[in-house]
């Protein structure tokens, strides 16, 4: 059996052998059996004699749960908090899970993922986190999530990953997931993000910041729910794209083009300090992330989040302003759509040479047309607006300029 937290009487439910493995599981990086695949059939891998009763113990958690089999192989590691503080890593999956990066390797990802989340936001706050192979596709609870039994490889990280995310949202940050699904699954994705990248070097990352043309044309099209909307309202085919998708590509968007990753980052841990264990708005956010970052953000929630607003912007023209290239270019963008963005922009010149920079957002106060000036060195080739695809710009056709031969 294993459950949500500690368990606090091992040497009644495992066997002496077990119990000395647990312990060294408890201080060893790599993972340790604790019930193998050859003992699930032997007798002797439970202490005899009658009913064995299981007592676990758990602290700041707004729910419990548990799962039982005789089926179960058990393994564990360390998991090593910034505090110094340890935490265990278990899996509880059958023989049938024990494939080509099957189960045995989901205590590896547990361990990961906590590490990582620890280190990059909060500190995970639970003596153990435990996965379950079971029948379900994914379920969190606080210490305890259940995984399907079939997955494997990138499959069977993404989805111990997103369970154990959901620690931090909302166990740990008591968002309401019933009125505010974009603060819980949308976070949760957005942390995904970042912990993917990160594990074994990029193992399974295949990140892509909108998921293709087509994906981005659903996205932000005309039917899509606002985030704010209450899930129960949301249209059911809009669901995973408004409560996971959308908000996660919002607060990397929030990150990578608005504050930046260091200013970001800074707000993003501040937000969780200062509302763990309780139980914010998306105003508690909006002022967090606003106060923290030190910069007015109601235009990004204004598009982002309390509507559908959509993002084109157009390069429209390169003019010079003179008779050499140095006595200045001209370079006008029009705004075609209602959500406004600080537009990042390269230009590329006759003698090699690049210029990169972002023109703020703020140009937009005065209207849908901006235009602003550079002074190259040599000839203009090229200018592209966008050019890393970080914008959720639904026509990319009108993003460039060359001159014409």
């Amino acid at each position: 059996m294993v459950g949500s937290g500690e368990l606090v009487n091992e040497k009644d439910v495992y066997t002496s052998a077990q119990v000395s493995r647990l312990e060294q599981a408890r201080n060893s990086d790599k993972t340790v059996l604790i019930r193998s695949a050859g003992e699930v059939t032997d007798a002797k891998s439970r202490p005899s004699g009658g009913p064995l009763t299981w007592h676990f113990r758990m602290q700041n958690a707004r729910d419990v749960s548990w799962g039982a089999s005789r089926a179960f192989v058990l393994d564990a590691a360390r998991i090593n908090l910034p505090s110094g503080k340890k935490s265990l890593a278990m899996s509880a999956y059958p023989v049938e899970s024990i494939k080509e990066n099957g189960w045995q390797r989901s205590t590896e990802f547990v361990k990961a993922s906590i590490e990582f989340n620890s280190a990059q936001w909060f500190e995970y706050s639970y003596p153990a986190a435990v996965n379950v192979a079971g029948i379900v596709g994914g379920m969190e609870y606080p210490g305890i999530v259940f995984c399907s039994y079939l997955s494997t490889g990138a499959d069977l990280w993404g989805v111990v990953d997103h369970e154990f995310g959901h620690n931090w949202f909302p166990m740990i940050v008591g968002t309401n997931e019933r009125k505010y699904a974009w603060m819980d699954e949308g976070f949760n994705t957005f942390i995904n993000g970042l912990s993917t990248a990160a594990f074994n070097k990029g193992e399974f990352n295949s990140f892509s910041y909108f998921g293709g043309e087509e994906m981005l044309k659903f996205t932000f099209n005309d039917k899509m729910d606002p985030l704010y909307t209450r899930p129960d309202e949301i249209t059911e085919f809009n669901l995973g794209t408004a409560a996971y998708d959308k908000p996660s590509q919002m607060l990397n968007a929030l990150r990578n083009l608005v504050l930046g990753p260091e200013r970001f980052d800074a707000a993003f841990r501040l937000y969780i300090q200062n509302w763990a264990y309780k139980h914010p708005t998306p105003w508690d956010f909006f002022r967090t992330m606003e106060n923290a970052g030190g910069e007015d953000l109601a235009w990004f929630w204004r598009g982002w989040v309390l509507n559908n607003y959509k993002y084109d912007v157009a390069l429209l023209g390169v003019s010079p302003t003179g008779t050499k290239p140095e006595q200045g270019v001209a370079i006008t963008l029009e705004n075609k759509e209602q959500m406004v963005m600080p537009v990042p922009v390269l230009i590329k010149e006759a003698n090699g040479k690049t210029q990169s920079f972002t023109v703020p957002v703020e140009a937009w106060l005065r209207g849908s047309d901006a235009t602003f000036f550079v002074y190259p060195s040599s000839k203009i080739t090229e200018v592209i607006i966008d050019p890393d695809k970080k914008l959720p710009d639904l026509n990319r056709k009108n993003n460039s300029w060359k001159p014409a031969m």
